[in-house]
């Protein structure tokens, strides 16, 4: 058995024509491959202002189009709107496997006064997959903040070190049934996200740096299955108002130890539902 992942930024749901449709973005994703997992960046909740959006709660409306899926939503930024109800603005997970646990891990924000930025965040769930216990991370790291998105690296380092330091190291056994229970713990991971950066960035790299204490080092999966191939455009491939230039900045990483078991890393060309253009990968 295999799992699909599809990751995508899907810029509030918004396509290269102006026209914000949560229900095209999962047509177009399912046209992609009959995905296990889906992993969004850039989803919206009453955030009118935003262009083609009348506020409508995409974190709701995409997990309603997908009745089987478990949602895992992750607002980085949870903020008071001018009526007092709530607006938010980050990422979901949507999977059919099923869902062992769910972290939600704020990522560093550093004052940086020069430029505008947001509030980030990483989800961080465990699924069932075929092969056993798989965390499947995603985030959005800042665009306009070098400084912030370096510390956001480092912290995505340190929390997958952690987490493999809890597999190795597991604690007491908690009483079931309650918040101490215990989970499975594992240092297989798929990381996912518009990082932002690209491949010749020095983040880049350092996303993938060794770790110590034998925690799996994080590879990107296009060069297991690509090698030696430039990284497919992810961005501005159609949208050439916003972005001049297509380049790649999203990304599937996966664990060194789930090397051998990536089959197939693909950008979807033809969708033009978003700025940004879907990855698949495929691990049996």
């Amino acid at each position: 058995m295999t799992l699909k992942l599809i990751t995508w930024n899907i810029q509030w749901c918004r396509g290269v024509d102006g026209r914000v449709d949560p229900a095209r973005i999962v047509e177009h994703a399912r046209a992609f491959a009959d995905f296990d997992v889906l992993c969004l960046q850039e989803v919206a909740a009453n955030f009118p202002a935003l262009a083609g959006s009348r506020g409508e709660n995409q974190f709701e409306l995409l997990a309603q189009l997908l009745p089987g899926y478990t949602a895992i939503p992750g607002a980085g930024v949870d903020a008071l709107a001018p009526d007092g109800s709530r607006r938010a603005f980050g990422n979901l997970i949507l999977s059919r496997l099923p869902v062992l646990q769910a972290l939600r891990v704020q990522l560093p924000w550093p004052a940086d006064p020069e430029v505008k930025s947001m509030p980030r965040v990483l989800i961080d769930a465990t699924v069932q997959a075929p092969f056993g216990p798989l965390r499947v991370m995603t985030t959005h790291l800042e665009y306009y903040s070098a400084r912030q998105r370096s510390a956001q690296v480092a912290a995505i380092r340190s929390h997958h070190a952690e987490a493999c330091d809890r597999a190795r190291r597991p604690g007491a056994r908690g009483k079931p049934e309650t918040p101490f229970q215990s989970y499975p713990q594992t240092a297989s991971a798929i990381l996912t996200a518009d990082f932002n950066f690209r491949p010749d960035d020095l983040l880049y790299a350092r996303l993938q740096a060794p770790f110590p204490h034998g925690a799996p080092a994080l590879v990107d999966a296009w060069t297991l299955a690509h090698p030696g191939a430039p990284h497919a455009h992810t961005n501005g491939v159609y949208d050439r108002v916003q972005w001049p230039q297509p380049y790649a900045c999203d990304f599937i990483f996966v664990t060194d130890d789930l090397r051998a078991r990536v089959r197939r890393v693909e950008v979807e060309s033809v969708t033009q539902a978003s700025d940004h253009q879907p990855v698949l990968s495929e691990l049996s």
